[in-house]
């Protein structure tokens, strides 16, 4: 166009005016010094200096601080790589994954044990208190199995099933808590934990558990507990086990409150100088009264009847002591307790060489042995139950407990406020800060670079 030829006249006019010009002809200004392209060279020659002496100085105190990052680095964790949050994840995402999968690794024998000792804890008061000693009571083979067998269906039409599943649940959370916060030896790093906690919680509030579960093992529970027939010597003998163990706690329960209602007996008043309570004083005259009566009728049924009471008060009134009808109830209560297991222990004892008249049906025999079967049938409920539940959890549960944790990684992976929320503390903030340092450093060294290749 017509503006650049002006100004390349312009120009011409100006080289040709400074040639002849008397300045240069005397030598006091070199000709390269002087035309605008000779100015607006120096200016920016200048201006690029100061740019580049400005971004030098940024670039020297940014290596600073990276040294003293780095430095405190070396000094905090010797023996770590600097990870920033995004490294960071990756690797627990790694190691959650791992832990999910050792979850399949877990033994058939070692979810069934546990399955089978978490459900009979659940369920061991009910058997005892609402199945067994309301039979026992009964003090007659024929009622007792009647008795039995209602209450068994009652109790697996509704909360049986409802309680087995509850309890696989449960179990399928502590395993997967297990292997996600179990410290693994030296290497355990804590920097993960509330990541690991979030994850772990969020996939189990995700978890929906089989709807069919229930029904299917409300049959195979009302099956197992039918069956009475005990094939062989040594499920008779674990039975028995079964059933003394069960006893002997529940016995052992019952001494501890008696031992709370009556005070402490002479020896421990005697070596720690304790004192009993009127109320205990009251309780445990009460409870000699009883124990008299019990010993003269080792038969006496569960309940007290009303002259009883009113023996057992006439008794204490002429010995000084005053005793209202509900404690002598309340102390009836436990002593014939402990009366009833300790007799209970005793037959179970001897029912120890009963497979034989079992086997014959009882026929001729002072012998009768029920709740020995009872306590079978509930332990091989207990057993069958637990083989069910492991099938359901390692063929089904667990697998859809995987999906759930990668779908939770998911998320999480894309949420960086999560991240920023669950991994934190100096060691994150340390190296998230040496990233950014460096990224600067290494962007203005790139800058001085290229002013340096301009010149």
């Amino acid at each position: 166009g017509n503006s650049s030829e002006s100004i390349e006249a312009i120009r011409e006019y100006e080289e040709e005016f400074f040639q002849n010009s008397k300045l240069l002809k005397t030598s006091m200004l070199k000709a390269h010094q002087v035309t605008t392209r000779n100015l607006s060279l120096a200016v920016s020659d200048c201006f690029w200096k100061m740019v580049r002496e400005s971004v030098e100085q940024q670039a020297d105190s940014f290596k600073a601080t990276r040294f003293n990052l780095e430095t405190e680095w070396k000094n905090n964790y010797p023996r770590l790589r600097e990870l920033d949050r995004n490294e960071l994840f990756e690797k627990a995402k790694n190691e959650i994954l791992d832990e999910v999968i050792s979850l399949s690794q877990v033994t058939p024998k070692h979810w069934e044990e546990i399955l089978q000792q978490s459900l009979w804890e659940r369920v061991s008061t009910h058997v005892i208190e609402n199945i067994y000693l309301p039979a026992a009571q009964t003090m007659n083979s024929g009622t007792f199995n009647t008795t039995v067998d209602i209450k068994l269906k009652q109790w697996t039409d509704k909360q049986l099933p409802n309680k087995a599943v509850e309890v696989a649940w449960e179990t399928l959370q502590e395993e997967f808590s297990r292997f996600m916060t179990e410290p693994k030896g030296k290497e355990h790093d804590d920097i993960f934990d509330k990541l690991k906690e979030a994850v772990k919680e969020e996939s189990v509030k995700r978890h929906k558990w089989n709807d069919f579960a229930e029904d299917s093992l409300r049959v195979i529970q009302h099956n197992a507990l039918e069956d009475r027939s005990i094939s062989d010597k040594q499920q008779w003998d674990a039975a028995i086990y079964f059933m003394e163990e069960a006893l002997q706690a529940r016995l052992k329960d019952t001494e501890n409150a008696i031992e709370n209602m009556v005070g402490p007996d002479w020896k421990k008043r005697w070596l720690y100088w304790k004192n009993r309570t009127q109320e205990q004083f009251v309780h445990n005259e009460t409870k000699n009264e009883l124990e008299k009566m019990l010993k003269c009728n080792e038969e006496h049924p569960a309940y007290l009847a009303s002259d009883e009471i009113t023996t057992v008060r006439k008794n204490l009134e002429s010995r000084g002591v005053e005793v209202d009808p509900s404690l002598i109830k309340d102390t009836w209560h436990q002593v014939y307790r402990r009366h009833f297991l300790k007799t209970a222990l005793t037959h179970c004892n001897l029912c120890r060489r009963g497979f034989y008249y079992y086997q014959r049906h009882f026929v001729d025999s002072e012998l009768e042995c029920n709740d020995v079967v009872l306590f079978w049938r509930i332990q091989r409920m207990l057993a069958i139950t637990a083989n069910t539940l492991r099938q359901q959890l390692t063929n089904t549960e667990v697998r859809r407990l995987e999906k759930n944790v990668k779908e939770v990684l998911e998320d999480f992976a894309e949420d960086s406020e999560k991240k920023v929320k669950l991994l934190t503390g100096k060691r994150v903030q340390l190296a998230e800060d040496l990233k950014k340092v460096r990224e600067i450093q290494e962007k203005l060294d790139a800058f001085i670079e290229a002013l340096h290749q301009e010149k």
